[in-house]
């Protein structure tokens, strides 16, 4: 992989992370809140703010993750889940106006996975999946060593899948604490963490939906490691046993027996993950 600096931007529901990457460390880290009124305009200008507060002559391009599907060659961003408004929003054209440099967008889980791939967990590992825990539940896969996007960059969207009343996305990610009990998964897992039997059990239920969800990882991409992004990665221990439990009937044992299961310990591998999307994709000048 390239050497040379990157601005990388990670763009979530609730927060905006933009840092100056070099040779796989942050050296500048700029992080807001995303301001109200979050139609595209207004959220662009806010994050094209941040990264003239980084960037400078030796910067070479500029990467971004978004919680959406992408048209990697054009740049194109559609119907970005949790942030309304963003139904086809050209952020590539906008931002190579505005800096003059190259810029490659690609859906936030993807970033993740490949940072960790090069930077954190899946570090030595040709099949690295990264499962994001947090507003929502998605996978980026990174399989023989290369990052798989799909043909809409819609590969890996576990989340979207029917499940029980639903989507998998309704039980595999915060969501699931908000909609079935009325609290943030922040509070729960406050309370879990005071030996509060409530939320102790809350996480319980979700770790058996969590294990039916990631069966449906593991029969569709069968990975050597799975690294937990996200949020709720944090509560692990509180819902891992229900987790292996609901785990215990995948019908290739000796699949699940080699499989490794990661915490993610980067707190801001997203960006690195940003970056890195840059890099590969100025050495390849092709889609991941």
């Amino acid at each position: 992989m390239r050497k040379e600096a990157v601005i990388g931007i990670d763009l979530g529901a609730t927060n905006v992370r933009v840092g100056k990457v070099v040779d796989g460390t942050i050296a500048v880290l700029k992080s807001e809140k995303i301001q109200e009124g979050k139609q595209p305009e207004v959220l662009l200008d806010q994050i094209g703010r941040l990264v003239e507060n980084i960037m400078d002559a030796e910067t070479a391009a500029i990467g971004m993750g978004v919680p959406s599907v992408v048209d990697v060659e054009k740049g194109v961003v559609y119907d970005v889940q949790n942030i309304p408004g963003w139904e086809e929003v050209p952020v590539k054209s906008i931002f190579e106006e505005r800096f003059g440099k190259p810029v490659f967008v690609n859906n936030d889980a993807n970033c993740f996975a490949l940072g960790e791939k090069y930077f954190g967990k899946g570090q030595g590992y040709e099949s690295v999946i990264g499962v994001i825990l947090g507003t929502g539940f998605a996978a980026g896969l990174v399989l023989d060593g290369r990052l798989y996007t799909g043909k809409h960059c819609g590969a890996g969207e576990v989340g979207m899948i029917p499940y029980r009343d639903s989507i998998y996305e309704f039980y595999c990610s915060a969501q699931f604490f908000e909609r079935e009990y009325d609290i943030s998964g922040e509070k729960v897992f406050e309370k879990a963490q005071k030996g509060d039997s409530e939320a102790l059990a809350m996480y319980e239920t979700f770790g058996r939906h969590l294990g039916n969800g990631l069966k449906t990882v593991l029969y569709a991409y069968d990975p050597e490691v799975i690294v937990f992004g996200g949020s709720v990665r944090h509560a692990y221990n509180y819902f891992k046993e229900t987790m292996w439990q609901s785990l215990s009937n995948f019908s290739y044992p000796r699949t699940l027996d080699s499989v490794i299961f990661e915490i993610s310990e980067h707190e801001h591998i997203a960006i690195l993950g940003a970056a890195a999307i840059a890099l590969e994709m100025m050495d390849h000048r092709v889609s991941p």
